[in-house]
């Protein structure tokens, strides 16, 4: 099982599963740079099932970015905690930096490079993709 947080700590969360995460993708697209405040996000696809919610449901909001897709996040501190689509409720896309329970999962790959940001550096190996992959 791990744990995560919002940084007021006003919501609290669980992952049960037996894989935990899926494939962790820092996305470097302009709206996760915006919804972020930062050059990208880094995400991980889990099962909506596997999510609890152990505190904190009256401090979730959400924002539609994309028709479709919701970002949610704590109203009190900001936080963003994870995105969830209208034609795939069987998934949501975790905002890794939530977790409090520290993982040996590593990122997998870079996510739309092509928009990045221009101040912004990759240093690592990892396959790097224009679009999504």
């Amino acid at each position: 099982m791990l744990k995560g947080s919002c940084l007021c700590g006003a919501v609290n969360y669980e992952i049960h599963s037996e894989l935990e995460l899926g494939p962790i993708i820092i996305c470097h697209c302009s709206k996760c740079r915006k919804a972020n405040g930062t050059a990208f996000a880094t995400n991980s696809s889990i099962n909506t099932q596997d999510f609890k919610l152990v505190s904190g449901e009256k401090a979730l909001a959400e924002f539609e970015s994309t028709p479709g897709v919701f970002r949610v996040f704590c109203k009190h501190c900001g936080s963003p905690l994870y995105s969830k689509r209208r034609l795939m409720p069987e998934v949501i896309r975790l905002r890794i930096g939530t977790l409090d329970t520290a993982i040996e999962s590593k990122p997998t790959l870079h996510a739309f490079v092509g928009s990045k940001a221009e101040w912004y550096e990759i240093h690592d190996e990892l396959p790097q993709h224009t679009e999504w992959p």
